[in-house]
């Protein structure tokens, strides 16, 4: 897999408004995958708020109920069982967004797998036949598909079978444990607010990163132009981008 250094300095130095405000004129439409989840709806909420796209769809197994109205949001209800039979609702899109995944907790080490690895990857496959361009991927501190931990190798190995697909961009986000006050049980998630939380908002830490912090930097790097074709944005990556000033 190709790795693409970020040069952060030259990139902080855009004047993100004036990116927003051009990629607004392009009328490009995106999709986003685990908006039940909380990078999901995390990033959901700062694309809306920017107004970036003239269409964004969600696809989801479910349809959701979000507390305000979102303009120009269209719902898509799949069953990952057989994502092949709704190939349609990955069509037409410029952007993609993938933030889906369980834990092994929640899910036993089959289902984690069918999640992060096998529904992640057939999403992009089909976001791929259907015209998707940049492809952004929520992935993990630490994947390697060569990891003897399973997360961490489950989390590598969709990485590197994404890349051969052929996105003119993908962009893989590798965050440390996010710093989040989740509805469903994760403990190391729970050990890192109460222990790094009062430095987490002022210090990027090698172990954890406020969840604002990879939503927003999902979002300013989909204004950055390109430096390569595959690019891996680390923990600390992410914390800069994420604070970067919109001028």
């Amino acid at each position: 897999m190709v790795k693409h250094c970020l040069v952060l300095s030259f990139r902080m130095a855009h004047d993100l408004r004036t990116l927003a405000e051009d990629f607004r004129q392009k009328n490009k439409s995106c999709f986003i995958l685990g908006v039940s989840g909380e990078t999901g709806k995390e990033l959901l909420k700062e694309i809306v708020e920017r107004k970036l796209f003239s269409k964004i769809t969600v696809i989801g197994r479910r349809q959701l109920t979000f507390e305000e109205a979102y303009e120009n949001l269209v719902q898509e209800v799949v069953d990952f069982e057989k994502l092949d039979d709704y190939a349609a609702a990955f069509q037409g899109h410029d952007v993609g967004y993938c933030c889906l995944g369980t834990t092994k907790a929640k899910a036993g080490a089959d289902g984690f797998i069918r999640v992060d690895h096998d529904y992640v990857l057939k999403s992009a496959e089909l976001a791929k036949a259907g015209g998707c361009s940049h492809f952004n991927l929520e992935s993990s501190k630490g994947a390697d598909k060569t990891s003897g931990f399973l997360y961490l190798k489950v989390k590598g190995q969709v990485e590197a079978d994404i890349e051969p697909l052929g996105f003119e961009r993908y962009s893989i986000y590798r965050p440390a444990v996010l710093m989040v006050d989740r509805q469903e049980s994760r403990p190391a998630e729970w050990f890192a607010r109460k222990v790094l939380g009062p430095i987490s908002s002022m210090f990027p830490t090698a172990m954890s990163i406020p969840i604002q912090s990879v939503t927003r930097a999902m979002v300013a790097n989909t204004l950055i132009p390109p430096g390569e074709k595959v690019e891996i944005l680390e923990n600390k990556a992410i914390y800069d981008l994420g604070k970067a000033p919109e001028k």
